[in-house]
Parts: structure tokens; sequence; C-alpha cells
């Protein structure tokens, strides 16, 4: 049997290319006049996806209409869907079409590719992608009732080489070695291998010895694994790659070498949604990237459990695949989804499970209807209990009777902004809208619930455009970049990841890896201290620090009880320093609200020229008091 022909003329695309596509169907029957077409570039209206091409033949760029065999041209009409993302186009052909004759779909300018200028043509899509289809349904009756479509295919491919990555540890011992991988990617961070002939690449890093600089081509897979690299000394590293056909230099983010190691320090994500990939259509795919393209070491799911937004079948397969990534020492998987309390209560929740194969909590079912029953009906080995965007306002969380058990961190940033505390107190990241959206109230503020004695570490968000966030996405709500979460723990490996959670061993950023230490006594960050068992801090803190960024360092705050204690100004890429806090502690310290010690807390804050931030999770340190002496205390203010 004769089958019809598609063919696209550029017969492959380069990610971001633009110019005059061409689809030619050669017709394996006869197609009457009254015929109609159908054509459906699969759109999902995103940045990233193939240009939507327009139908005004008055407008002479980005056109889509078809030749026929007779050279007569034809204009689409513009078709949307109910559950179409991006509409279809629809033409009506005037005429008989015989067997063998071809007509031709047109993306583009109808000027010659060899005149057109540039940016009249239409855009490929920006991500790489293999086999792409494109689908054309054919009714000859005319009547839209279309079967099977008839497939297009083209392959996408990286384009030009813009960028080097260079994907290392955060953290590493003197003489212990460590792979590094390289990226070779395009403008939009496809791998690529469109590189000048004979391009060479010179590795080197501070204190490389000349005899061991090592000299790379650009390899047809687009990127290539470094193994065995080590330090002699101590120090902040930051490997450099020198194109000696651009004269350009690409750096690592930092590298800090220590003499031993206690713990390594892993990036990733709990809660947050991939630009390119929507992890509730496709979580193979979703997880695939952002293991292999954003180098991302740990990811939670975060699915709202509404049945409008994850369905069971959906569940069912998300939990199957957080199952089959999680490997130790190089992905490590979690199962999570978020709910939505009561608002000025409750608040939003990341729920992380502990384990796999765990049910999605409905809320509408009465044992999952508040948090309490929830907690109640589990034990803290189960689950994490992550607040999420606790400032915005009619979402926001009230941190009272919260359940220190189950509620060991909280979100202290995602892309709509940071919750630590109000804009007037120097939030750098506030949630606003410029228009109609979201708000910030001070019930949500972290830094008023750690004056309250709530003991949380930070963690950060992504970007997330489901559920409550979905509206925010296309409005005017401020947006920022999204974060990364730093976890300090021994080994990769869930339990040793989630343990490091449950000890607040972590940090947050708005998404640059920078790398921050934060001490009190010897005791990294997250910890708990007292006088009890180190009557000394009573008298004096020692504090120790440093901060290691991806762009000179502006500012780093230190924030004692809810109060700017001391600043630094490095003007610098890396910064160390060392402070005694020397006030009585018991002259300092907060009254806590329950029947616990007076108390207070620290934490940093590292603010880059480039506008990026860290914050470093909190220290807190507990008065006993000393029977025989009475010594005021100061209120919560």
């Amino acid at each position: 049997m004769r089958r019809s022909i598609c063919q696209i003329d550029p017969t492959y695309a380069f990610a971001g290319q633009t110019t005059t596509w061409k689809f030619s169907y050669t017709t394996a029957s006869p197609l009457p006049k009254g015929t109609r077409i159908k054509f459906d570039p699969l759109l999902r209206g995103r940045p990233i996806d193939w240009q939507l091409p327009q139908v005004n033949p008055k407008v002479r760029k980005n056109l889509i209409w078809i030749s026929l065999p007779d050279g007569k041209t034809i204009f689409p009409l513009e078709k949307i869907g109910i559950n179409l993302l991006a509409p279809t186009f629809e033409f009506s052909i005037p005429s008989d079409i015989k067997v063998g004759e071809t007509i031709s779909i047109y993306l583009g300018s109808p000027e010659k590719r060899e005149t057109a200028i540039s940016d009249q043509g239409n855009r490929a899509q920006t991500v790489i992608q293999r086999r792409r289809p494109f689908h054309l349904y054919i009714d000859v009756k005319g009547k839209g009732d279309y079967k099977e479509p008839e497939i297009f295919m083209i392959d996408v491919r990286g384009n030009a080489l813009y960028n080097i990555r260079i994907i290392a540890p955060s953290l590493v011992a003197k003489n212990k070695r460590f792979d590094v991988l390289i990226r070779f990617e395009d403008a939009f961070g496809n791998l690529t291998n469109q590189a000048p002939e004979n391009t060479l690449i010179e590795l080197s890093h501070e204190h490389l010895r000349e005899n061991l600089s090592w000299k790379l081509f650009v390899p047809e897979t687009g990127f290539i694994v470094l193994p065995n690299l080590y330090f002699n000394e101590p120090g902040v590293y930051r490997i450099q790659l020198w194109n000696k056909t651009t004269n350009e230099k690409f750096f690592s983010t930092p590298i800090k070498c220590f003499a031993e190691l206690e713990v390594s320090q892993y990036w990733g994500l709990l809660h947050g949604e991939s630009t390119r990939v929507d992890a509730s259509e496709n979580i193979d795919s979703c997880l695939r990237h952002l293991r292999d393209e954003k180098s991302l070491q740990f990811f939670a799911t975060s699915s709202f459990e509404n049945i409008e937004e994850t369905s069971n079948d959906s569940w069912k397969l998300i939990s199957q695949h957080v199952t089959e990534y999680n490997e130790e020492n190089r992905f490590t998987t979690f199962l999570g989804f978020q709910w939505v309390g009561e608002s000025g209560n409750e608040g939003v929740r990341q729920i992380l499970y502990w384990k796999d194969s765990k049910p999605l909590l409905r809320k509408k079912d009465l044992k999952n209807s508040h948090l309490k029953k929830i907690y109640k009906s589990h034990s803290p080995k189960e689950l994490f209990s992550i607040p999420c965007f606790t400032m915005a306002k009619g979402f926001e969380t009230n941190f009272e009777d919260m359940s220190p058990e189950f509620e060991r961190v909280v979100e202290i940033y995602n892309s709509w902004g940071s919750s630590e505390c109000n804009e007037k107190e120097g939030n750098l990241r506030p949630i606003k809208s410029f228009s109609k959206g979201v708000g910030s109230t001070d019930v949500g503020s972290i830094r008023r619930a750690l004056n309250k004695n709530i003991r949380l570490g930070f963690v950060a968000g992504g970007l997330d455009d489901r559920g409550i966030y979905q509206s925010l996405y296309n409005s005017e709500q401020a947006q920022y970049s999204p974060g990364l979460t730093a976890i300090l723990a021994p080994e990769q490996t869930r339990e040793a990841l989630l343990q490091a959670l449950y000890q607040r061993s972590c940090y947050a950023t708005t998404g640059e890896r920078m790398i921050i230490g934060f001490h009190i006594a010897g005791m990294r960050m997250g910890s708990e201290l007292n006088t009890k068992t180190k009557p000394g801090l009573n008298l004096n803190r020692h504090i120790v620090g440093f901060a290691c960024g991806t762009a000179p360092i502006e500012e780093i705050l230190l924030i004692r009880g809810g109060q700017i204690f001391h600043r630094f100004y490095p003007k610098a890429l890396n910064f160390d320093f060392t402070l005694d806090d020397g006030e009585i502690l018991s002259k300092i310290a907060l009254n806590s609200s329950d029947d616990k010690p007076p108390f207070t807390y620290y934490y940093m804050r590292v603010l880059q020229q480039d506008g990026h931030l860290a914050w470093s999770s909190p220290i807190w340190v507990d008065y006993f008091e000393n029977k025989s002496i009475s010594i005021p205390k100061k209120k919560i203010k």
C-alpha cells in the first residue's frame, strides 16, 4: 500500500534557530476540493516552545501558509480548543489534489531564505529534542472530523557553543580525589558540540603547577568527565576553562578545600517545578532533566494534593519514578506533595515522606483535614512538614501551635519572594504584586517566629506555577530567581540527608551555589547550645564564619535575637571572619513564650554584588539562670 510522505526542510534544527520551515506532504490518496487540513505544532505556550506563528498575511514575518501544487497560496484560521494551551491552524483546500502531488506548509517569512532578515522567520524551540513531532490531520469530507494524524519529525540539536559549565563538589578534603563534569552548552543551556574546528580549551585553577595544565577539545557528546582531581592545600579554588579560540574564560562555582572534612555538601530542591518539563505530566523526563542537565543532587516532588492537580494515577506514577531514580551518591529523590490549610493558620506545607510508596493525603478526607490529624496518625520518622510561602497574605502561616517533631525547617525563600521579614526590616526580595496579586503580611514573618522560640532551619524553594501559584505566573506578581537548598551531611543517601534536615544542617540561597559556613563555639548551623553544658557561653559566644561567593560579596549580616548584630562589607569573592559576642547572655536573652529557658539565636545572611542571597540556618543558645543571682531578662519586642 502506498503511503503518504512527510518531509521537513531543513532536515534538522538548531535550538533557537530562526528560519523558514517547509513541511512537505505528498499525498497517497486524492484530496477533493473542500478537504480540511489541520496543522498542530503541539505548542504549550511556554517561552521555550517552538514559536507560535501568526496568520495575518499583511505581516510579512513569522507567518504560516500553505502552497498548493498549482502555486496558489492559502492562509489558515486559528482554532483554539477547550483543552489546548496554544492554537492549531486549519486550512480549507479550494481545489482537488491528485495522488502524488505535494502541498507545502510554511512557517516563517514569504521572502527567500537567502534574502530574509533573520528575525522575520519562525524560531525553533530552545530545548533539544530527538524526533520532535508536528501533527497534520486530514479530513477529506470537510466536516472537521479528524482521525489519526500524519506526523512530521525533526531533530532539534544544540546551537553554537556559548558557555562552558563546570560542575564540581562544593566541599572537598585535602588530597581527596574527586570528579568534575564539564558541560559545553549553547545560549539556552543545551549540550552542544557546535564549536569551530580545533577549538582548544585549557584547564587550570589556583596553585596549579604549569606542567599539570590540561588541554581539552569539545567532544561530540557535548560533555566530558575529568576524573581524580585533587588539591594539595586547604583553601578556596575555582576551576578555570580558557577557550583559546575566543579568548573567553569560564569559572566553576567555588570549591572549598579543608584539611579534614566531617560533612559534604549537597545541592537540590525540596519544593519546586522544572521550567522545562512539567513534573505532573512527565515525571520521568523531569527527573532526568534535573539530574543530568541541572546537576541537582537531590529533589523532592511537590504536586498539590487535590484531585484536580494530581490524580490517583499521576500520584502512582510519580511514586514509582521517585523509587526508580533514587540512587546513592548520585541523585537522591524524595516523595512529597503540597497541602494547603486554613488561611492565616496552617498555611501551605510541603509534606516530605521518609520512605517510598506512601499515600497522597487529600485534605477532603476527614482524617487529613487538619495538620494535627496528619501528625497524630504519623510518627516523626515518617514525614516532614515544611511551612512555605509563610508571609503570603491569604496563604500565611501564623506559627501558632507548631509541632517541633515534624516541623524542623521552613522555606525562607522561593521564586515568589522571601518570608524572612518585612521590607522595613531589610527584606531584599519581598512577596509583593505591582497590581492585584498576593502581598505580604507580618503574621508569617520567620524572624518573628524565631523570636517566639520556634526553632526552624532554612531551606529554599524553586519556581512553582501550580496550584496556589498558578495565577501568579502570568500576572504582575514580583518574580525572582528559583532558589536552592544546600544540605550538609556525611554521605549522599536518603537517610543521611533526611537526618541532616532533622538536625537543621542546611542553608538556603536564591539560586547560586554560594558556600557559607557558620559556627558558634565550634558547633555548626542548626545547633542548640546552652549554658548548662557550656557555662562560658553566658559571658562570650565565639562566632566563626565564612562565605565563598559566585560573585563578589557585598555584605554579610549577623542577626541576633531578631536584630542586626554585626555587618561586614567584604567586597571580595571569599571572606572569613571571627567575632566574639561578649555581651552577657542573661541580659540580651529573649523570654520564651512557654516554660523553656530564656534564649537567643544567631544566623547569617550573605548578599552578593549581583543581588543573590544566602541564609544560614540559625544557632540557638539557651540561658539557664544561676538561681543565686537574679538578673533581669530582655523582653521580646
